[in-house]
């Protein structure tokens, strides 16, 4: 109830979870919730084996922000196509980790443990910034993720029914389930040292590069002093002196954030603004085009104070060639684990899917073409027979050569892409598939993108290693 006793809504405007949306604390809870999710042994050993946060981790986390936008928004129809969704894309999680133990991304107490992580989560970064949440607001924002786990199609039980029981399902799964994974050791060590730069920084390698030495430690510290104690020890990780004070000073200073403008910390807008490339038409490209002069110059003066390894360059655009080295390791091994196997290009099939928000036959053609493209793969290359393959054993197999079922798969994708079947792609069409690389200034004045342009274009850019300002993004993009 609210202050005039009126039901509070469980989704959208009015819900306790919209107000913490935008919140800037809630970046910092989000991380320590995947953290204790990738703890989970059967969690840690899908994402080992199939998450693309490792390789693409802005992708991943625009994904995930519009997924949760879905989920919580005020539409109940979008919000029941978006379970659908998920539902189908866990369906398809499933294995066996590197110790034998099986793993299935639908089992009913996993799912629950995700949900609980996000809760225990939000109601930390309250208490860690100096403002505990009321046992009122508290139940009630519990309430909100019991109805989103239902609305998954969970059947009641799979979380405690009550706030007190809660803590006891959470404390007893921390101390006798969670275990130091090396998912949760990449998250937590591994990722920030790696973190590509989002392409608002690409061509400011230097710059980029020192703010995340600076930062990745910082953030890991901060990430691991929030754990709760019982697992830090069992699981021994290590805390640095001062790492309290430190993680309770981060939470403090970014919730100060909170008290900037309306509109300022919209998620979807810094996300939308991470993933602008300064040359793009938007309207912002011009001012971060104006500023790019000046964050060079600053590069250069940190290159003269501290020299810091050199890293590469991103190539130009507009179709020159790359090395068969860079496109595996750019596009196609999409998990980051060294290899091309099924969980890369299933991994395409779901960005793709994601991208035109597809319905169940259409996604389904989607992932059955992406299928058949591995089995052609595993054929022609994998020339060892350990199932996946190589870098080596990709540029040594003449990757150019597009087999039927690439050829395949682009149609499919045109298909998918054409919503009302006039055989060509119009405005609309294309931006829904391509997104930043669409030029707003000629929607509706481009020719139609045709089924046999767009079929010799994706091939020319699955297997003659192109660069594309429109095809980069799609699949390559971190």
């Amino acid at each position: 109830m609210d202050a005039e006793g009126r039901t509070a809504p469980v989704f959208g405007p009015g819900s306790q979870f919209h107000e913490f949306f935008n919140d800037p604390r809630w970046a910092l809870a989000m991380l320590r919730a995947t953290v204790l999710e990738a703890a989970h042994p059967q969690i840690g050993g899908a994402l080992i084996d199939n998450s693309t946060f490792v390789a693409h981790p802005w992708r991943r986390l625009r994904n995930t922000l519009l997924s949760m936008q879905r989920m919580f928004g005020p539409d109940d129809h979008v919000r029941q196509r978006e379970a659908a969704r998920l539902n189908r894309l866990h369906a398809r999680l499933n294995g066996t980790d590197p110790q034998g133990r099986a793993y299935d991304a639908m089992a009913p107490d996993v799912r629950a443990w995700v949900v609980a992580t996000l809760f225990e989560s939000a109601v930390t970064m309250c208490r860690l910034s100096g403002q505990p949440l009321e046992q009122q607001v508290m139940e009630r924002l519990y309430a909100e993720f019991q109805a989103f786990l239902a609305v998954m199609g969970d059947e009641a039980g799979h979380l405690p029914p009550s706030l007190p029981d809660f803590w006891r399902y959470y404390d007893r799964v921390v101390e006798e389930e969670l275990e130091n994974t090396e998912a949760m050791r990449i998250i937590l060590y591994k990722l920030f040292d790696h973190l590509p730069a989002p392409p608002l920084l690409n061509g400011l390698p230097t710059l980029w590069a020192a703010g995340r030495a600076v930062a990745g430690p910082v953030i890991g510290a901060v990430t691991v002093a929030s754990l709760p104690e019982p697992f830090r020890r069992r699981a021994g990780l290590p805390e640095l002196p001062g790492a309290q004070t430190l993680m309770q000073g981060a939470y403090l200073a970014v919730g100060l954030a909170r008290l900037l403008p309306d509109g300022w910390i919209q998620a979807d807008a810094i996300t939308g603004l991470l993933s602008l490339s300064p040359d793009s038409d938007d309207p912002r490209a011009r001012t971060i085009t104006a500023m790019r002069d000046t964050m060079n110059r600053a590069g250069a003066l940190i290159r003269l104070i501290s020299p810091l390894p050199p890293e590469p360059e991103p190539a130009p655009e507009g179709g020159t060639r790359r090395s068969a080295q860079q496109f595996f390791a750019e596009v196609l091994d999409q998990t980051g684990d060294g290899h091309l196997d099924w969980p890369d290009l299933a991994a395409m099939a779901r960005e793709l899917s994601s991208r035109l928000d597809l319905d169940e036959p259409e996604e389904t053609r989607l992932y059955d073409a992406f299928a058949d493209w591995w089995r052609e793969l595993q054929t022609a290359l994998d020339s060892d027979g350990d199932g996946r393959i190589s870098a080596q054993e990709y540029a040594a197999a003449v990757p150019s050569l597009a087999g039927p079922a690439l050829i395949r798969v682009a149609e499919v994708l045109f298909d998918a892409t054409d919503k009302d079947g006039d055989q060509s792609i119009d405005a609309d069409e294309y931006r829904a598939l391509f997104h930043t690389a669409f030029q707003r200034e000629t929607a509706g004045t481009e020719p139609a993108y045709t089924r046999s342009a767009f079929i010799k274009d994706f091939l020319s850019f699955m297997t003659g290693r192109r660069r594309t300002t429109a095809y980069d993004p799609l699949l390559g993009q971190a």
